[in-house]
């Protein structure tokens, strides 16, 4: 199911983004081809509308109960449409330049943190993914300049996500490429991908990062934290049950674990 379609937005209007141009199609794993609706370049004066929708998100958020928010800046959503300059063909304040690009993101931040607080904010950024087209010709540049500038905001934490594992003569590696970055946030900073129990304590052992992240593997372990704990093993995650609209099928039934060892 692809959310961007036409038939999911409001009055079937097409989707927004930094760009008109279109998703490449998607080939899925029966061999259909998914396609997407083409966006709809957003104008200056929507954006600042939109930047102010993310300070009105988190104000509910704090008034409903929550601790605080995360921004999402990652994997293809609208923010990492304008930071990435494999999507982003502006040319007006939000495009061309590294620093245009983040306008966008670093706004929505400055907004957000001023509205509930710095020390209720985070913010998640992918700058190695290539999700849906967002891919950047220079990723490290990209995350370097957004975690030093995330500094003057003085938010909470900032996590960010390593490249993809890449499989090489039939073994799968993963590189941990963040330490840059880690090095430019003064917060709190946080790592994700490719991590588990042995490889993250040793990123944190190691001041490769303060905190690790887990996302699959939470899925597929309902307690994983228990299992980190006493060095269990972990229930596999079924890849193919992600993105369902099965509301169980690969979201809840992943057993817990038996102190038998069963």
């Amino acid at each position: 199911m692809d959310l961007r379609k036409k038939e999911f937005q409001p009055n079937g209007k097409a989707p927004i983004s930094s760009t008109d141009k279109p998703i490449t199609p998607l080939t899925l794993q029966d061999g259909t081809i998914e396609a997407f609706s083409p966006p709809r370049r957003l104008t200056t004066r929507e954006i600042s509308k939109i930047t102010n929708d993310f300070r009105l998100a988190a104000r509910n958020a704090i008034e409903a109960g929550f601790d605080g928010v995360e921004i999402h800046g990652a994997y293809g959503y609208l923010i990492d449409q304008f930071l990435k300059d494999g999507v982003n063909d502006r040319t007006d304040l939000y495009g061309g330049s590294l620093q245009n690009r983040c306008r966008f993101a670093l706004e929505i931040v400055e907004s957000v943190a001023k509205e509930i607080g710095p020390d209720r904010v985070g913010f998640r950024f992918s700058p190695y993914s290539d999700c849906l087209d967002c891919l950047d010709s220079d990723p490290e540049r990209l995350g370097v300049y957004m975690a030093q500038a995330l500094n003057q905001y003085q938010i909470l934490y900032c996590s960010m996500v390593e490249p993809e594992p890449v499989k090489i003569d039939g073994v799968l590696h993963t590189f941990h490429k963040l330490l840059p970055m880690r090095k430019a946030f003064n917060g709190t900073f946080i790592v994700a991908g490719g991590y588990d129990r042995e490889r993250g304590s040793k990123a944190v052992r190691e001041g490769y990062t303060d905190l690790v992240t887990y996302g699959k593997l939470f899925l597929a372990n309902p307690d994983l934290v228990k299992r980190f704990e006493i060095n269990a093993g972990l229930n596999k995650y079924d890849r193919s049950t992600f993105y369902t609209s099965d509301p169980v099928v690969g979201y809840t039934d992943y057993p817990f674990f038996d102190q038998s060892g069963h």
